[in-house]
């Protein structure tokens, strides 16, 4: 049946279909959602932005985990006649698909923060459009796609509330940061070690340790901001336009950090660590430093 769905999907391919196709997996790929979540911690609402952040961490941990312990081959792997294609996005194994779970987290929690009918529908379109880019590109078997649909909506029904609760109260949020801060900071180092020692195989927990890299510097950053930084979003228009696109030119430095020092494990803790920091913490914090008016700052404290 797997494989009769797969037979289906490369018969319709075509080279207009392949570029729409990957056009359409990018929606699930972790560019989006790092800007996403950066867009409402500085420009929305810090409490959106922790419980979006969180619930799509709590969501790809669990993919991560069942990914390590299936260690599923990918269809083009196993099947001669399944063309795979964007096959350098299709890192770790197969069950289930990261790409998949994130879609399906990310935009249902969009849904579930403002429960508009309209927004969503968008949003059920654009999970469905990222679950069958991934069986079109050869990446991912059909029951790959419905585990990660399954994975990610079901955490983020049951999570995501939480963590806005959560975000209402100051010590147990900011113990909670500090806390999962600390400890996803030292689990990435110690799989860049594993990794380096050659002790633990890179195709199987390379994207965890960038996953625990990003939320180890995000959630320190958000124990540093809630006691000592306490910027506010709001800001004119033209304000906010400039608080985001100066906030990503950094993050695309910070990431192009590895075409300058190498893919090594230290460079890629350091690359997502600073990443999580960065949109949580260090660049609100330069922020209520930096005029942009005789009174006014990039980022205002609340």
């Amino acid at each position: 049946m797997q494989l009769t769905i797969m037979e289906f999907f490369q018969r319709m391919s075509s080279p207009f279909l392949d570029v729409l196709v990957e056009l359409m997996t990018m929606l699930g790929e972790e560019t989006i959602f790092i800007l996403a979540v950066a867009f409402f911690l500085w420009c929305a609402s810090k409490k959106k932005g922790f419980a979006i952040f969180s619930t799509l961490f709590a969501s790809l941990i669990g993919m991560s985990v069942l990914k390590a312990l299936v260690k599923a081959p990918r269809p083009f792997q196993v099947v001669a006649q399944i063309e795979g294609k964007r096959i350098e996005t299709a890192t770790g194994s197969s069950f289930p698909s990261g790409h998949t779970t994130g879609a399906a987290s990310f935009y249902s929690s969009l849904a579930v923060t403002y429960r508009k009918r309209w927004l969503s529908v968008v949003c059920a379109v654009l999970i469905l459009m990222v679950a069958l880019s991934r069986m079109y590109l050869g990446v991912h078997w059909p029951l790959d796609v419905f585990a990660g649909l399954a994975l990610g909506i079901t955490v983020t029904f049951v999570a995501y509330t939480w963590f806005s609760n959560l975000y209402d109260k100051p010590e147990a949020l900011y113990t909670f940061s500090l806390v999962v801060g600390a400890v996803s900071a030292v689990v990435a180092i110690l799989l860049a070690l594993l990794i380096e020692l050659e002790a633990i195989d890179p195709v199987g927990f390379t994207d965890p340790m960038k996953l625990f890299s990003l939320a180890g510097g995000g959630y320190l950053g958000f124990a540093w901001e809630q006691r000592h930084i306490k910027y506010t979003t709001d800001g004119k228009t033209g304000t906010k336009i400039l608080r985001f696109v100066l906030g990503v030119i950094v993050l695309l430095v910070i990431q192009a950090l590895k075409t300058i020092l190498g893919d090594h494990m230290a460079v890629g803790v350091f690359r997502y660590g600073m990443t999580g920091l960065w949109a949580t913490a260090l660049y609100p914090y330069l922020g209520t430093r930096i005029r942009i008016g005789k009174n006014s700052y990039l980022f205002e404290r609340s």
